[in-house]
């Protein structure tokens, strides 16, 4: 089964080691994302790595209002880009295994080299089959 695991800015409680990243040091960001590539790694070896990516800061609403151009705008409403840091899809054989996975990604390091105890959201994705073969 496809879960997502979704990783929040914002909008989540507060995460036990609850530094902004843009306050780490270059080596507390470089241990980091080694963790990250690390988790996707093993998850790709285990057939379980789906997708994942890191969302960039910058972003826009853009709906249709008919004819022409549509419009842009910038707010006022908490935007996704203030909230989704990025995410992973896993394709694993349970819930309690997709749990278990984001247990381990809410550990990566942060601030001073300590775990982040970050929340995750972790959701089915809808009518998609599971596509693990025994």
């Amino acid at each position: 089964m496809k879960y997502l695991l979704l990783k929040h800015y914002r909008g989540a409680p507060a995460p036990t080691n609850d530094v902004p990243m843009d306050r780490w040091t270059p080596e507390e960001v470089d241990a980091h994302m080694r963790f990250m590539h690390d988790f996707s790694a093993r998850l790709e070896e285990t057939g379980e790595f789906v997708d994942a990516q890191a969302l960039a800061p910058e972003g826009t609403w853009v709906r249709s209002d008919g004819e022409g151009l549509p419009p842009v705008t910038d707010g006022p409403f908490a935007e996704t880009k203030d909230l989704i840091a990025g995410w992973y899809v896993i394709d694993v054989e349970s819930w309690d295994r997709a749990v278990e996975l984001a247990a381990e990604l809410s550990d990566a390091p942060g601030a001073g080299g300590k775990p982040l105890g970050e929340w995750l959201e972790v959701r089915p994705f809808y009518g998609v089959p599971a596509t693990i073969t025994e």
